[in-house]
């Protein structure tokens, strides 16, 4: 009978060993798992080296190993597996244990080697049931037949969480140390290997008890196994960690985060990324946004830091492109993106006000309106067919007989009123829609053109820039090029090219006349010259073009202004508790804000232009006919 019963044992093992040997032959080492090699996307201003921010969905930062200190992963195989360099991949002895002490004290204890936690974290996710300790021990010897250790050991420590939030080695080190894993000395890496098994708990911050013991550990069998010297264990001495603080805003905090979340929309709306896609990836993206120039603009939007005491509530937005390759270089969405979602500079919308002047002027060039005769009638107020209620000037001001580049530079209402009504509101709307306003415009309504509707910031600087542009609308984007891990460029702007990537002059389309795009700049600079911009350009002290906005019942103050190379938005509103526009409060002893958005505009292109040449624009080669092209705008004194 014992015969008998020994060889039913005899042939189970042989059958069992047969099978696994089976399964062995049949397994293949898969992909990865999608969250082990994870890792975030880093953001960086354009000159592609000044970080902005991470886009992620776990805080991973993966790096080629061969960049560490030997000690590093010496202390890792020190803290986990101390015959890693030497085994199969498994330990069988470890497993039995483990085995007999789950089946006979119910109880979850590992018996893994780094191998076997590499196959289970690196492709099989997190594995429990029996049948999946048996695949991930399966793997590991098939692992240890086809990968050297070093690049074993490099995917362990680039996969593994070592608390704080920290997903891989390199995280692990900015978030213990503040510094890259290739900085840590040899206590450091020593610290953190030996917090592994229970990171979140073993913390110097939450236990250091127990963290220098495991420190202590790790040095004394490094020691122990010859991977440092004795003076160099005896050298070593626990270290000291930064103070960390668990932020529930992720990537997203302050004025940052409405960068942020531009880079990773535009991306979308590109169809070049998924969020998940830009949050996993570990990609490198630069963006068009200039350094300097927005510190600039975030140095004179925010409220905290302007010096103007806005009461509480009021709103600014604010952006600056160029318009030849459409880079937004600086842009001011709000002071923090974790409080409020809606970007000012995208996303809310104001009254333009007279800024809208700008496309009944392109309106009336393109009818060939000379724009220095003296024919228009600005006189206060006047009434139009269809309105029942005459329209003023500001302040009521009457200017008698003045050219469409006076009108301009004094936004003189009732001269706009009487262009737009030659011109037919419809026509106005177009034409700012052509130039990129993508928000909603009253097309029937002859007040379009004194800014009833409302408008984003990016609305009016993207419109704006197509002016600027001779009439050449080029999109304008924040994103200027993304690489991968490799270093491979996988996405690039429309037009995109140069070192920084942010665009080529010439990219875009034509929706204007050259000359009829020069000739409205070159109204727009009376602006600058005399007009309601002039205390701005003389501060500046560059050639500019420009238009001020405000809106109806004085809900919103805005200045657009530009250069050649650059179209730069401010505006200032006032919402109520519902979102709805109400007055701008008075305060620093201007009322309703007057003037205060002229203000930004100067303090923010009075840093952005310094040490920068004075550019000139091109002078329209036809500055149009008196009376316009078909004879019916009328005579000097009759409009």
């Amino acid at each position: 009978m014992l015969l008998w019963i020994v060889g039913i044992l005899l042939l189970a093992l042989a059958g069992g060993i047969g099978a696994l040997a089976y399964e062995y032959s049949r397994i293949e080492i898969p992909e990865p798992d999608a969250f082990a090699v994870a890792q975030a996307s880093t953001v960086y201003y354009s000159d592609g080296t000044t970080e902005i921010g991470r886009l992620s969905g776990n805080d991973r930062h993966i790096i080629d190993c061969s960049t560490l200190p030997d000690y590093v992963g010496n202390a890792v195989v020190a803290s986990e597996n101390r015959t890693f360099w030497t085994d199969s991949g498994i330990d069988l002895k470890g497993i039995a244990r483990a085995l007999f002490t789950n089946i006979t004290t119910g109880s979850r204890q590992g018996g893994s080697t780094i191998t076997q936690q590499y196959a289970e974290r690196y492709y099989l996710g997190e594995t429990k049931t029996y049948p999946g300790k048996v695949k991930e021990a399966l793997l590991a010897l098939k692992i240890s037949q086809t990968q050297d250790k070093s690049t074993v050991l490099c995917n362990y420590m680039n996969t593994i969480y070592f608390g704080r939030g920290a997903y891989g080695i390199e995280e692990a080190a900015q978030r213990y140390y503040g510094k890259p894993a290739a900085d840590m000395t040899l206590s450091e890496a020593a610290m953190l290997a030996g917090i592994i098994p229970s990171p979140s708990t073993w913390d110097p911050a939450q236990d250091p008890d127990t963290a220098r013991q495991r420190f202590e550990r790790v040095i004394s069998i490094m020691a122990e196994d010859g991977t440092i010297s004795q003076a160099d264990a005896d050298a070593a001495s626990m270290p000291a960690t930064i103070d960390y603080t668990p932020s529930a805003s992720g990537d997203y905090g302050g004025n940052t985060g409405y960068l942020l979340s531009m880079v990773a929309n535009e991306l979308q709306d590109a169809d070049a990324f998924s969020r998940d896609d830009v949050a996993s990836g570990g990609y490198s993206i630069v963006t068009t946004l200039d350094k300097n120039k927005q510190a600039a603009m975030e140095s004179v939007a925010s409220p905290s830091g302007n010096g103007l005491n806005e009461p509480d509530g009021v709103q600014t937005g604010a952006m600056s492109a160029d318009p030849r390759t459409g880079a937004i270089v600086a842009l001011w969405g709000g002071e923090d993106y974790q409080a409020k979602q809606l970007n000012n500079a995208t996303q809310a919308h104001y009254q333009p006000g007279s800024t809208m002047k700008a496309f009944a002027l392109v309106g009336a060039a393109q009818n060939g309106v000379n724009m220095d005769t003296t024919m228009f009638n600005g006189d206060s107020p006047q009434t139009y067919a269809g309105l029942a209620t005459p329209v003023a000037n500001y302040g009521d001001t009457s200017y008698g007989q003045i050219s469409l580049s006076q009108a301009t530079a004094y936004s003189v209402n009732t001269v706009f009123m009487r262009v737009t009504e030659r011109l037919g509101a419809g026509t106005v709307a177009q034409i700012a829609q052509e130039a990129g306003v993508s928000s909603t415009l009253s097309s029937d309504s002859p007040f379009v053109t004194l800014g009833i509707d409302g408008v984003t910031v990016q609305d009016m600087t993207q419109a704006y820039s197509t002016i600027a542009n001779q009439g050449t609308k080029v999109q304008l984007h924040i994103v200027a090029s993304v690489t991968d891990s490799s270093g491979a460029r996988v996405y690039a702007a429309a037009g995109a090219g140069g070192a920084d990537g942010a665009g080529a002059a010439g990219a875009g389309t034509r929706v204007f006349d050259a000359n009829v795009a020069n000739m409205a700049t070159a109204a727009m600079r009376c602006t600058m010259a005399y007009g309601t911009g002039a205390s701005a350009a003389k501060e500046v002290g560059h050639t500019m073009a420009g238009k001020s906005g405000t809106a109806n019942d004085n809900t919103a103050s805005s200045f657009i202004g530009y250069t050649p190379s650059l179209v730069t938005t401010f505006a200032i509103w006032y919402p109520g508790a519902d979102g709805s526009a109400q007055p701008l409060p008075s305060w620093n002893g201007h009322d309703y804000a007057a003037g205060l958005s002229t203000r930004l505009f100067a303090d923010y292109m009075k840093q952005a232009l310094a040490g920068t040449p004075d550019e000139q624009f091109t002078a329209p080669a036809d500055p149009g006919t008196q009376g316009g092209a078909d004879g019916t705008w009328g005579t000097a004194g009759g409009m």
